[in-house]
């Protein structure tokens, strides 16, 4: 799953970065805000961590562009501003929740977990492909009634298809979801994680649309 972290402080935006993909997540960072609307045009981001005080934009101010977009994705602000009235704003300005420096990782964490278990809508946690069930919540995934062990990256390349099915997404859509946009890539990755995916959950499940790059086939349920 993939996050946007909008921190302008390099040691702590290093430290969150360690800590979230050691749980999994893809972060991509930027430091300024009037670099969050830009961002966030790329698509594919399931949350992001924002601080307020941002060069380029406010962090408030840039909550407020991308509210008036009509862009849903949840905001967990990050700030050193403790006080209730810096609260309030924020939280009236569309952020989902609000977290004040210094803080555990791990308490970030979970309240990362807790607002996108939220933001799923009821029915929806389990995908299904004919005989294949992806719970993308637990992480589970079964073919036939059969669980099917897969990598997180394998994951990772799954639910970017289903979530973005009837559309062909590209490699480096893919590879950026998988990686975040300061990780090297090996040149073979992403061809590695499909021929395993179709290895395990059949060779028909995933299309490739030559020239421009790959597609779930099948419909979900």
């Amino acid at each position: 799953m993939r996050l946007l972290l909008v921190e302008d402080d390099a040691l702590l935006a290093d430290g969150l970065q360690r800590a979230l993909r050691a749980e999994g997540y893809t972060v991509d960072h930027i430091d300024r805000g009037d670099l969050v609307m830009p961002a966030l045009e790329d698509g594919g981001f399931a949350l992001v961590l924002l601080d307020l005080g941002l060069p380029g934009l406010e962090g408030l101010a840039a909550l407020k562009a991308l509210r008036q977009q009509d862009k849903q994705i949840p905001v967990i602000i990050i700030s050193a501003k403790d006080a209730l009235e810096d609260r309030i704003s924020g939280l009236d300005s569309g952020a989902d929740d609000y977290l004040v420096k210094p803080f555990s990782s791990m308490e970030l964490i979970a309240r990362i977990r807790a607002r996108l278990r939220r933001r799923e809508a009821p029915g929806t946690e389990t995908l299904k492909i004919g005989e294949l069930e992806i719970d993308a919540e637990r992480f589970l995934v079964t073919l036939g009634g059969e669980p099917v062990n897969l990598s997180r990256r394998e994951m990772s390349v799954l639910l970017q298809l289903v979530r973005h099915r009837g559309r062909v997404l590209t490699r480096d859509q893919l590879e950026q979801g998988l990686y975040g946009w300061n990780e090297d890539v090996e040149s073979n990755a992403l061809e590695v994680h499909i021929h395993h995916l179709r290895k395990k959950l059949g060779s028909g499940l995933i299309r490739t649309v030559r020239g421009v790059g790959y597609s779930l086939a099948g419909e979900t349920g």
